[in-house]
């Protein structure tokens, strides 16, 4: 892994990008860059009103996730490494799925000023799963405004994020089908994934396991 100093974890809601940042970024002594959810004063509104506050919505994460990725700059990434827990085009998936076309426009000519500062990463990992697997998860799990989250959508994100890194040729990739996986609860799970890490050298590679 020694030119891979800087990976995005990504995935669909509920795939575990944060939990999974958190481990591989402890087993590779690494800084991190995480998601602020919470701080999206808009997202609450959102899932309950999704037309309405879609826009404010987008737009805040947009500029909180444009400061976040800036601070790579600061990092020495040639004596560190760093994971984030998001790949910034990421924010365009979801404008595109939930801004109106004038919405859109307006929202793809702030992103095209400042997508050009954004650090490409050395490896992109793509947490897949199925919108089943997802929704399942998102219910099980304890954030109150997810609960408004319908099936529906967890399903449209799936195809919109397959369909993307479909094409993606930005960075090798590696698609972890996190099914059959157990990162929190399976250190072997994690000594899996990181040997992969290591030992990649195609441009794109599938991991998946079959109970």
């Amino acid at each position: 892994m020694k030119d891979m100093r800087f990976v995005a974890i990504d995935g669909v809601i509920g795939a575990g990008k944060t939990s999974l940042t958190k481990l591989l970024a402890k087993r590779f002594h690494a800084g991190m860059i995480l998601e602020k959810f919470d701080e999206n004063p808009f997202l609450e509104n959102f899932y309950a009103e999704p037309v309405k506050y879609a826009f404010h919505t987008q737009i805040f994460f947009l500029l909180s996730r444009y400061r976040q990725q800036r601070e790579i700059s600061q990092f020495d990434l040639f004596n560190s490494r760093i994971f984030s827990d998001y790949l910034f085009y990421k924010d365009r998936i979801f404008a595109e799925l939930n801004l109106s076309d004038d919405e859109f426009a307006l929202y793809d000519k702030i992103y095209a000023l400042i997508e050009k500062e954004i650090p490409k990463p050395d490896l992109t990992i793509y947490l897949q799963a199925v919108p089943e697997f997802l929704y399942r998860r998102i219910k099980q799990r304890d954030r109150d405004y997810e609960q408004e989250i319908e099936f529906d959508y967890i399903s449209r994100l799936c195809e919109a994020y397959n369909a993307y890194f479909f094409h993606y040729t930005d960075s090798p990739l590696l698609i972890v089908d996190v099914k059959g996986f157990d990162f929190v609860g399976n250190a072997g799970d994690v000594d899996l994934l990181c040997k992969e890490i290591e030992d990649l050298k195609e441009p794109r590679r599938i991991v998946s396991r079959t109970w």
